[in-house]
């Protein structure tokens, strides 16, 4: 037989008996609806307003770079579904110390976002339905998607699945009002035009500078698209599922990102004071009642689906490093549901004292957690790229051929590789931006030694066990 035909034969590392009942719509939609929260909700009026209508340039860089990683990752999966997902590929491409550096950094990063997810969706829900303590709901939040996840695999799975399903469809239902708007079929609302696109400063009001602000901005709301990766291990048909997840994840991811913005920059004026709440703003033009509180509704769905998936990521990444040696073995144990609880309770219990201490110390612990984890999406993403360079070549030099192949290897990984470098550069300019890459990397470079510190005393156990 032809060695170039043979193809790689997927290695799904879970531990016998982890639970493998997740659909491929489930993936699917889990992978749109960890890309879509808060950040489209409630933070892409922050990117308008660098950038003005300018703004759709930004999404569509950030989105030609979501698209090329996520093929990149889609790659490495369908060879090799993997519950530690690019922990794990990074400790193939590179060494055990850059996997569970990886690992760690992902982990604290989903830990410390849980807990600002559960007090934001509480913050926001009090603002609904005045006189409910943040505390308690935010309580109760963390509380019940614990449950979730302990319950086993397809529960969190459907969880997620509607999740995404209202946010897709509160989406959807803007995006046709917003057309209907524009394009004067709303009785009793006078059209906005295209003027708010062309007209008050232009297309571009603030230049490249401010696409290149914005572009800082917007690339952070689409973090979270890379769980699809570590949930593949634990579909009914790893190979086939994360591929098609890959495939339509990423261009709905667009469509409802580009519509939706281009919704509001031909709506609302750039410059104008209702973009705190974008969404909103749209619908207030239209005249649609109750809008306010509904678009909060639907962010308090956002930020509890996130922190529903961000809870099953990172009881599954602490679980792949605890079966690599690289995290306490107890934490492999499951229950009758095929959970690994006790992984689940360690990654919530990080996020119930960071909660508790915001509480008692309201504007300090939980943004000084989020500065340090702020660039982790980026640091990421470098290493999904590198991974996957360095895999393919050892793959095409071995004669593997791959059921999932990145698209004109080498040339769009490097192209997403220099995309990546710019908004570092980008980044190193803004001094808002420096500082959170700063922490970033200081946070990776303490842990990167904690784990190879770590990993020499394991080799020097072992070395007097073997003497013995």
């Amino acid at each position: 037989m032809n060695k170039a035909a043979t193809l790689v034969p997927p290695q799904v590392m879970t531990r016998p008996g982890l639970g493998q009942s997740l659909k491929s719509r489930q993936l699917t939609m889990m992978g749109l609806g960890s890309a879509i929260g808060a950040g489209l909700f409630l933070g892409s009026g922050v990117g308008v307003k660098a950038a003005g209508p300018a703004v759709l340039v930004s999404y569509l860089v950030a989105g030609t770079l979501v698209i090329l990683v996520m093929r990149a990752l889609g790659e490495l999966a369908a060879a090799n579904p993997n519950i530690g997902a690019f922990s794990v590929y990074a400790q193939k491409a590179f060494g055990k110390t850059a996997g569970s550096t990886l690992g760690w950094l992902w982990w604290f990063q989903l830990v410390v976002v849980i807990a600002a997810e559960a007090v934001g969706a509480a913050g926001l829900l009090a603002t609904v339905i005045p006189g409910l303590p943040v505390w308690l709901l935010s309580l109760v939040f963390v509380t019940v998607f614990t449950a979730v996840n302990v319950a086993g695999v397809r529960n969190y799975g459907e969880f997620e699945f509607w999740f995404a399903i209202l946010k897709v469809v509160a989406i959807a239902a803007f995006i046709l009002i917003g057309a209907a708007l524009i394009f004067g079929w709303l009785p009793a609302v006078a059209s906005p035009g295209l003027s708010n696109l062309f007209g008050n400063g232009g297309f571009a009001p603030t230049g490249v500078a401010g696409i290149a602000s914005a572009l800082l901005v917007v690339v952070f709301a689409f973090g979270g698209t890379e769980i699809v990766s570590v949930a593949a291990a634990e579909t009914q048909d790893p190979v086939r599922s994360v591929g098609k997840a890959i495939r339509t994840v990423v261009w709905r991811i667009m469509v409802f990102y580009i519509g939706s913005i281009l919704v509001i920059v031909t709506v609302v004026p750039w410059d104008s004071e209702e973009l705190k709440s974008p969404f909103a703003a749209v619908l207030g033009v239209a005249r649609i009642p109750g809008a306010e509180a509904a678009i909060t509704l639907v962010a308090v769905v956002a930020l509890l689906s996130a922190l529903n998936a961000n809870l099953y990521g990172a009881s599954r990444m602490v679980y792949s490093l605890a079966e690599r040696g690289e995290a306490p073995t107890a934490l492999t144990r499951l229950n009758r549901s095929k959970a690994p609880a006790r992984a689940v309770f360690a990654s919530v219990a990080f996020g119930v004292g960071s909660t508790v201490l915001e509480l008692f110390f309201p504007g300090q612990v939980l943004p000084l957690l989020l500065n340090l984890v702020g660039s982790t999406v980026l640091v990421v993403w470098t290493s999904v790229l590198l991974s996957q360079l360095v895999l393919r070549r050892r793959a095409d030099r071995d004669g593997h051929v791959l059921p999932l192949r990145m698209w004109a290897f080498p040339y769009l990984t490097y192209l997403a590789m220099a995309i990546l470098a710019t908004i570092f550069v980008l980044g190193f300019l803004d001094p808002g931006a420096r500082t959170q890459l700063l922490s970033t990397f200081a946070l990776t470079a303490g842990i990167a030694v904690a784990c190879r510190l770590a990993e020499r005393n394991r080799s020097r156990k072992t070395g007097a066990l073997s003497k013995d």
